[in-house]
């Protein structure tokens, strides 16, 4: 422990961030770093606990507490706070497959679960990750490892998400021949298509598929496996100019072993009259068609969309980007992926922006039935509400509401949506609490786009239906507990598509375990 009084004698300070007034410009990221001096100071307050809850990545109370890849948090806060930032990067890289991807976009588990939070304001390990492997990629440390031999073992990767990059990095490291397959034009799964470029910048991902490419991984795109030739015909989120397919039983030929990591991709739907309007959009086949269009033009196409106040912008005119300017905008859903679109939708240019929750405002603070080190039900307002907040003086959340009608025009464009107020009540047979409507609580909002950010029900059926795998209740794929394997000998699974829903950390999570699981199965032990 480097600094025993460390906690004590210095605050907690964030990175820099650009305001709200700068950034709602651009889809560039926003959150910069502190000096090296700055950074040590934070990485100072670490207490090197006894029992560092940081890193136990266990499930308290239903949610996880700490780390799930089990990061020595302590040790390379300690590493950091030196300035031994090599030696730091190297203790990251034993679990941690992409700590560029969780710095920018991870809720940060562990500092929720930091010993420091309990009584004042927690560690900024989540900014000391960044620092650490942005150091890492600018002094040339990044490098994925080429083995030295191969075992001969063919494996194929289905997604190109976090979880099936870390399923094939390990798989390549070990000597296997990996090949991914994205049925998207560009890999990266929601990282690519799901999370904004002002949350993570598309480069971030490229120059580690570069690195990955360079040490033998293949990466094949536009193949949408057990699915049709045709273009979205059986994949909404499908996302290619060209399309080709393979089916399952032509993967479980060629290869030795397939990992399924084709996320939790199956949207909630809202069930309201006149939902067949024009306007009505799933949030993330709108994020990543946004993303797709601006990745084409190299972001010219914003130059284009600036032109819209002269009525002179042709080039977006029937573009995602271009149905968002001057639109009233519905976003339904108050979790991460909503925000998300409030905040593209202020860059796009939006006449407004309203964002719908179901469920009552969280408390400001824990309360007493939510203690440490659970993780903290408390509301946070994130970047899209507070620029929504600049751009148009209020906060965009409504709570406790739900769209109960989408009315359209005689050309079925939508035009309105009908609200409708919600209080929880408990079910007299189940017992469970249930958010039912309000009569008489009835309002008319404008709208002219909506977008549905309301979660996800679990895998596409389309793909597991073509590998005949067993699904649970809620249609993810089926294992046994802590284990990868699936009903067909050939094929495990990993990620959303296995836990349903969740984050990137238990994705890349997840994919390693899967791949030691593979590993271990291919050649009778382990040494990942």
């Amino acid at each position: 422990m480097g600094k025993p009084t460390g906690f004590m004698e210095y605050n907690r300070v964030d990175g820099p961030v650009i305001g709200e007034e700068k950034r709602i410009d651009n889809f560039c990221e926003f959150h910069g770093m502190l000096s090296l001096e700055e950074r040590k100071k934070q990485a100072a307050r670490c207490m090197n606990c006894g029992v560092p809850f940081c890193q136990a990545g266990a499930m308290i109370a239903g949610m996880a507490s700490g780390c799930p890849l089990h990061n020595l948090v302590p040790e390379l806060n300690d590493l950091v706070f030196q300035g031994c930032l090599d030696k730091a990067y190297r203790r990251l890289s034993i679990t941690h497959s992409f700590p560029e991807f969780t710095s920018r976009v991870c809720p940060a588990l562990c500092e929720a679960a930091c010993t420091a939070g309990l009584h004042g304001e927690s560690v900024t390990t989540k900014e000391n990750e960044k620092s650490v492997i942005e150091y890492a990629y600018e002094n040339g440390l990044v490098k994925e490892e080429i083995p030295q031999i191969r075992t001969g073992k063919k494996v194929a990767v289905v997604g190109s998400g976090p979880a099936g990059l870390a399923a094939a990095q390990l798989l390549n490291r070990r000597g296997h021949l990996v090949t991914v397959y994205e049925r998207n034009d560009r890999i990266g799964g929601l990282l690519r298509y799901g999370i904004p470029n002002m949350k993570l910048e598309k480069s971030v991902i490229d120059r580690r598929i570069k690195l990955m490419e360079e040490a033998g991984i293949t990466f094949i795109t536009g193949v949408n496996v057990c699915g049709s030739k045709k273009k979205g015909s059986d994949a909404p989120g499908l996302i290619a100019d060209k399309v080709k397919s393979i089916s399952a039983d032509e993967l479980k030929k060629e290869y030795d072993a397939v990992i399924l990591c084709c996320g939790a991709s199956n949207p909630r739907d809202i069930k309201a009259p006149g939902r067949e309007a024009e306007g009505i959009y799933y949030a993330v086949d709108f994020l990543g068609r946004v993303t797709k269009e601006l990745l084409d033009t190299d972001f010219k196409m914003l130059d284009e969309l600036k032109k819209l106040k002269d009525g002179k912008a042709e080039s977006v005119s029937g573009s995602m980007i271009g149905k968002v300017y001057g639109k009233d905008v519905i976003v339904i859903g108050g979790g991460d992926t909503g925000n998300d679109c409030v905040g593209t939708s202020i860059r796009l240019g939006c006449k407004s922006v309203t964002q719908l929750e179901m469920m009552p405002k969280a408390p400001d603070s824990r309360l007493a039935s939510n203690p440490w080190p659970e993780w903290p039900r408390i509301g946070k307002t994130d970047y899209g509400q507070e620029e929504a907040i600049y751009k148009f003086g209020h906060d965009p959340r409504i709570y406790q509401t739900t769209v109960k009608e989408f009315v359209y025009d005689d050309d079925k464009h939508l035009k309105e949506v009908v609200i409708q107020s919600l209080e929880p009540k408990r079910d007299e047979k189940t017992g469970r609490m249930m958010m039912v409507p309000v009569e008489g609580t009835e309002k008319t909002l404008p709208a002219q786009l909506v977008l549905i950010a309301a979660g996800f029900l679990g895998s596409e059926s389309y793909v597991t239906e073509g590998f005949g795998v067993e699904v649970d209740g809620r249609t993810n794929v089926k294992t046994e507990a802590g284990h990868y394997a699936t009903s067909d000998e050939k094929v495990y699974t990993a990620g959303d598509m296995h836990r349903g829903q969740s984050l990137v950390v238990w994705a890349i999570s997840e994919g390693r375990n899967a791949a030691r699981e593979v590993d271990e199965a291919l050649m009778g032990f382990t040494n990942l």
